[in-house]
C-alpha cells in the first residue's frame, strides 16, 4: 500500500498560499503600522508632537512602588484617563488614532499608543529607538491610576523649590534620577502648548517639528522673562515669540539639573549626548508597567 498522501489539489493549494499570505509577523505588522502613521503626520504636521506627548503621558503615571500605571494596559484611551488634567486635548488624538487600530486590528492600544511616540520621534529628526512589543490592553477603565501623577507645570512657586521638588518626586517614584528629567524635558524642543489644552500658549522653540537640543540652547542662552500677558504664569524669550514654563526655567536654578542641561546645550557634541542619554531614557519611560515584552 501506498503510504505517501497523495498531492493537494490545486484548490488546495490556492487555499494554503491565500492563508500564509494572510498571516503578518509582527515585523510587517508594525512596518505597515509606521506607514500609515507618517502618512497621518505628513498630514496633520501637529500630530507628531501630539503622539510623543501621548505616548509620554501613557507611561508617565508609572509608581514603582505599587507597580501600578505605565504604558502595559493602554489605559489612557479611556476617557476616566483622558480627563485627568495633564492629558487635557489628548482625547482628541486618541480619536485620530481610531481608524488607525481598525486598520491594524493585530496591535494593540498599548503597543500602538508606544510605538506612535517612538515613530513621532525618528521622523522628526531624534534618535533611533529600541521598541518591544507585546502590551495587553486593560479590557475596562478599572485599572486607570489616580489623577495628579504626571509632572506639574508650576506647584505655586514658579520655577522654585516646590516645582523643582515636584518634578524630582513624580520622577523618582519611576524609578529616574535628574540625569533622565533632564533629558526627557528635552522633548519640549516638540510641539507648542494651547490655551484650549494646558491652559499655557506657544512654543518652546522656534522649529516645533524638528527634534534637536534645541530646547537646551534657548533654555540656557537666551534670557527669560514672565509673560504678564497669559493666563497662566509663563516665561517669553527677548522676541516674544517663544516661551518657557516654570517647570523649565527650574532646569536652570537648580545646579544638579543645570548641569546636564549645559551638557545638552553644548556646541561641541551636546546634541549627541542628549541623543544617547534621551534614547536611554525614552526606552525605559515606555517599559514601565510592562511585563513580557518581545524586543
Amino acid at each position: 500500500v501506498d503510504s505517501k498522501p497523495p498531492p493537494p489539489t490545486t484548490t488546495t493549494t490556492k487555499a494554503v498560499k491565500k492563508t500564509a499570505s494572510a498571516v503578518k509577523t509582527p515585523e510587517a505588522s508594525f512596518a505597515a503600522l509606521r506607514v500609515d502613521i507618517t502618512k497621518l503626520m505628513a498630514r496633520d504636521k501637529d500630530f507628531g508632537p501630539t503622539m510623543v506627548r501621548l505616548a509620554w503621558h501613557s507611561s508617565g503615571t508609572y509608581d514603582r512602588m505599587t507597580n501600578t500605571g505605565g504604558s502595559g494596559g493602554g489605559t489612557i484611551r479611556f476617557k476616566e484617563e483622558l480627563a485627568h488634567g495633564g492629558n487635557a486635548g489628548l482625547d482628541k488624538a486618541v480619536k485620530k488614532l481610531e481608524p488607525i487600530k481598525k486598520r491594524h486590528p493585530d496591535i494593540s492600544w498599548a503597543d500602538l499608543i508606544a510605538y506612535v511616540g517612538v515613530v513621532a520621534i525618528e521622523e522628526m529628526g531624534g534618535p533611533k529607538l529600541k521598541f518591544s512589543y507585546g502590551r495587553v490592553d486593560e479590557l475596562d477603565p478599572s485599572a486607570v491610576t489616580p489623577d495628579g501623577r504626571l509632572p506639574a507645570a508650576d506647584k505655586g512657586d514658579g520655577p522654585g523649590p516646590k516645582t523643582q521638588k515636584g518634578l524630582r518626586d513624580v520622577f523618582y517614584r519611576m524609578g529616574f534620577d535628574d540625569r533622565d528629567i533632564v533629558a526627557l524635558s528635552g522633548a519640549h524642543a516638540l510641539g507648542r502648548c494651547h490655551a484650549d489644552a494646558s491652559g499655557y500658549v506657544g512654543p518652546w522653540t522656534g522649529t516645533p517639528l524638528l527634534f534637536n537640543n534645541s530646547y537646551f540652547v534657548l533654555l540656557k542662552g537666551l534670557k527669560w522673562e514672565p509673560n504678564l500677558e497669559t493666563g497662566k504664569f509663563q516665561y517669553k524669550d527677548p522676541s516674544g515669540n517663544l516661551m518657557m514654563l516654570p517647570s523649565d526655567i527650574a532646569l536652570v536654578k537648580d545646579p544638579k539639573f543645570k548641569r546636564y542641561v549645559d551638557k545638552y546645550a553644548d556646541k561641541k557634541g551636546g546634541q549627541d549626548l542628549f541623543f544617547k542619554d534621551f534614547a536611554s531614557a525614552f526606552e525605559r519611560l515606555e517599559l514601565l508597567g510592562t511585563k513580557d515584552l518581545v524586543e
